[in-house]
């Protein structure tokens, strides 16, 4: 007997909060980055750090989902 593999997917709701967090989340730092009382060389610099920082993480998001893609696949 074959089994045949679940694809497991997202739910439109779940994409639209994890949307909706990140925005969110982005629009919350970009807000306190500008209203710090501090030169604007400093909150440039925080500015790059949190979109270092974003970018970084989507790389590593990234990479562990394809990791996870290669072992599914190795399982089967």
């Amino acid at each position: 007997m074959s089994e045949t593999p679940v694809k497991h997917q997202n739910t439109a709701a779940f994409y639209g909060q994890a949307v909706a967090s990140f925005s969110v989340a982005m629009v919350a730092t970009a807000v306190g980055i500008y209203k710090l009382h501090a030169d604007a060389w400093v909150r440039a610099f925080l500015a790059i750090a949190v979109l270092y920082l974003v970018t970084s993480s989507f790389t590593l998001a990234k990479v562990i989902r394809d990791r996870q893609d290669v072992g599914a696949e190795r399982a089967r």
